[in-house]
């Protein structure tokens, strides 16, 4: 059974005068997905999220939410998705039950219904303390956490997130990423997290798009990206060790048995590097010990976003140098 999109771009540009904002973007989300817009700011990642919520209009292509046209029917998108800015506005002098209770409102969700909603949501968020307290007092982290229980009081089917971590400590930064994972887990929801902070993508993405002056140059999990940019095996292992009465061919051998190994090279003074599918470092230093080799050392290395950011700066400054020689 084919697997529709719950997000689908099409060939999407946006162009404000001589600026390309975004430039030919085609990318699809899963449902359930949680998918990391993972640039720099500038990159046009917010350019792209106004266009999939129908509050500005692609230059050329189609953008499509929930099986709905973004660009033609953007009431019905924006009943089906929330969202949460970079900057929560909130009315400051009322408390966060009636900001929340004024939303429910908006979106003719009936009183009764919405009450108890509301008070569930705002024990998942951590903040039924403050429920009754006027959002002006809350601290940054706490307006975000009411942002996200904003968002989701319209039982949507896709979150979209803009910068939601900027500006919070990392103990809100950690609270509030757990929140969205699980969510996601518990309620199939589907979600789009754009950010620019590397480490906090990778730690509750299951696939990220990196976009970089409009463009969606690769998308896919860590670890494929890092097979496309960096080295085509996810984990590498080295070793170093000594072998008595060990002949390559039984080194290789013993190693390729390991579950996990897909390539074995045998560099000089007895050092290994092994790539690998997975890591597999326990059962490689199991192998070669059993096999009769002397380990001396063995390390890892699995190859994160930083990594994969840092090759693809590196590769494009290596095309524009070519280029301009």
């Amino acid at each position: 059974m084919t697997v529709q999109a719950v997000i689908k771009l099409n060939n999407l540009s946006k162009r404000y005068g001589d600026f390309q904002a975004v430039d030919g973007l085609n990318l699809e989300i899963q449902k359930g997905e949680v998918f990391g817009l993972l640039g720099p700011n500038g990159a046009g990642k917010s350019t792209t999220i106004l266009m999939m919520l129908g509050l500005t209009e692609p230059t050329s292509g189609t953008v499509q939410v929930c099986g709905l046209n973004a660009t033609s029917d953007p009431k019905a998108v924006k009943e089906k998705v929330g969202y949460l800015p970079e900057d929560v506005g909130f009315y400051d002098e009322l408390s966060g039950w009636d900001n929340l209770m004024f939303t429910a409102r908006l979106n003719r969700i009936p009183e009764t219904e919405a009450r108890i909603r509301i008070k569930e949501l705002l024990i998942r968020i951590g903040l039924e303390h403050a429920a009754d307290k006027k959002v002006r007092t809350y601290s940054r982290g706490m307006r975000q956490r009411l942002g996200l229980a904003d968002v989701l009081v319209k039982n949507p089917e896709v979150i979209i997130l803009d910068e939601p971590t900027l500006g919070i400590d990392p103990k809100g930064v950690k609270e509030l990423l757990d929140l969205i994972i699980n969510l996601s887990r518990e309620k199939g929801l589907t979600v789009l997290l754009s950010s620019h902070h590397l480490h906090q993508v990778q730690q509750v993405c299951t696939r990220v798009g990196l976009f970089v002056q409009g463009k969606l140059i690769a998308s896919g999990s860590v670890e494929e990206l890092a097979a496309k940019l960096i080295s085509k095996h996810p984990v590498q292992i080295e070793a170093k060790i000594s072998r008595p009465a060990l002949s390559t061919v039984d080194l290789e051998t013993a190693l390729h048995q390991v579950e996990g190994v897909d390539e074995v090279q045998l560099l000089s003074d007895g050092l290994l590097i092994i790539g690998c599918s997975k890591d597999t470092s326990a059962s490689v230093a199991r192998a070669l010990v059993e096999a009769g080799a002397s380990l001396h050392h063995l390390s890892k290395k699995t190859y994160g976003l930083d990594d994969i950011y840092q090759r693809y700066f590196e590769e494009r400054k290596k095309d524009e140098t070519t280029l301009t020689s």
